[in-house]
């Protein structure tokens, strides 16, 4: 059976609109839900997608153009082809079903041998996805963000967004987890911090990537490895990305998240990419959805030269 999407609006940039999954190198869909707490909303989320499709809307129009991001056009020589899906068709409370839409949307994916490129929604969404990649074998997981994401629970939730790192590295097909960017309060208490670094995951905080840079990464990422990104938006730093839940200064820039994707694909197979946690009603003026989009059309375009 496969994934079921209502239409974008606007496809993504680079995205061919006669382009379907089946003939695509790269696959964009929305996961406007995830896995809900009690008492916590999430659908503030749920319009990211539509957000940072219709901030690169004018840009799509010149795909010819030179891209000085990516030294060139968008997608290379133009043999790269991408779909853009739609959003899944999720629901608020619904985080059972949500997940395996998910889970479903990233196997088909696959299945047509093109990378998934997802639009979240809140910061549970890459559960399914990191779990749907499983067929592509030992995998290092990136996460960008300013929480480590490691609770067993909260609020009686397991699935919940305090926790897709924790439950990542439970999945066998995970054989290795870099975190960059962490800094400030979030959920997380010493026990899980203690129960991150006993099982290996390389914890490079806010300070230690603003002082060492990307090496700070890449010296944790084995040549050739399998990779996917997580983006949470609030890894940025608030000046330029304020369209977040839980704004903390001190985050990465706008170059510095460029250069880090490129050093990435570099070195590494970048075999799928997430961004998560952007705020619609937190960017009035459209500034920060034109960031976030743009951190998605350099995963894309770099794909495009790899």
């Amino acid at each position: 059976m496969t994934a079921s999407f209502d239409p974008p609006g606007t496809p993504f940039i680079g995205a061919g609109i006669e382009t379907t999954v089946t003939d695509a190198d790269l696959v964009v869909f929305a996961a406007p839900h995830g896995t809900p707490y009690p008492g916590i909303d999430n659908e503030p989320y749920a319009a990211a997608a539509e957000a940072l499709r219709q901030a690169l809307a004018e840009d799509a129009r010149w795909l010819d153009h030179w891209d000085f991001d990516l030294d060139g056009p968008l997608l290379g020589d133009g043999n790269f082809t991408v779909a853009d899906a739609g959003n899944l068709k999720t629901s608020s409370r619904d985080g059972e079903g949500n997940r395996h839409l998910i889970r479903q949307a990233t196997t088909q994916i696959l299945d047509a041998g093109a990378v998934p490129l997802m639009l979240g929604g809140d910061d549970s969404t890459p559960i399914p996805f990191i779990e749907a990649l499983a067929p592509l074998g030992p995998l290092t997981v990136i996460q960008i963000d300013a929480h480590m994401d490691w609770r067993e629970e909260r609020r009686g939730e397991t699935m919940g967004f305090s926790s897709p790192m924790r439950r990542a590295s439970e999945m066998d097909h995970v054989e290795n987890m870099i975190q960059v960017g962490m800094r400030g309060l979030g959920s997380a208490r010493q026990a899980e911090v203690e129960a991150a670094r006993d099982w290996g995951s390389k914890i490079i905080t806010a300070r230690e990537f603003h002082r060492d840079g990307i090496d700070a990464v890449l010296k944790h990422l084995s040549s050739d490895a399998n990779c996917m990104i997580t983006w949470d938006c609030d890894g940025m730093d608030p000046g330029i990305m304020p369209a977040v839940m839980a704004p903390t200064p001190g985050g990465l820039s706008y170059m510095q998240s460029i250069d880090l994707i490129e050093a990435v694909i570099g070195k590494a197979r970048l075999v799928a990419f997430d961004l998560v946690e952007f705020v619609p009603e937190r960017d009035p003026d459209g500034t920060a959805a034109i960031t976030a989009a743009r951190i998605c059309a350099n995963a894309l375009g770099g794909l495009a030269r790899d």
